[in-house]
């Protein structure tokens, strides 16, 4: 395969890493999980793991369990799930958009980063591997 086949292959994507902000004053946080998305390959998917022993010993008051039920219903909305909510119904721009956006909540979205990639289901779990766990 030459060079330029290989080019070829590659797709632009965005991601962000999700955070866990348990004091949004202090601005520490441990990165939980990451969300991609690829408008070429139709691709929005978020892979996510809450490290109960670390989070206990960061910030025992966290509720681990309201925790999971938002990173879930996260991806119910990448998925457009029906129980995911109106957001869900949104096309796979907007819901990668309502999902970035800024918030000041315990559960927060890192900037977008762009790159290019050839499946973006490896790229997922790559940058999961490489920023998360």
């Amino acid at each position: 395969m030459s060079k330029k086949q290989s080019m070829q292959e590659k797709h632009l994507f965005e991601y962000a890493v999700i955070r866990i902000v348990p004091r949004v004053e202090r601005e520490e946080f441990l990165n939980a999980g990451v969300i991609v998305y690829c408008a070429a390959q139709r691709f929005l998917q978020i892979q996510f793991k809450l490290d109960k022993e670390r989070l206990g010993i960061f910030a025992a008051e966290l509720d681990i369990l309201q925790l999971e039920k938002r990173l879930q219903a996260f991806e119910k909305i990448c998925a457009g799930a029906k129980d995911g909510g109106p957001i869900a119904t949104l096309s796979l721009p907007s819901r990668f958009r309502w999902l970035t956006a800024t918030r000041s909540t315990v559960v927060q979205i890192s900037s977008v980063h762009p790159g290019m990639c050839g499946a973006a289901s490896d790229t997922l779990n790559r940058l999961f591997l490489q920023l998360v766990n």
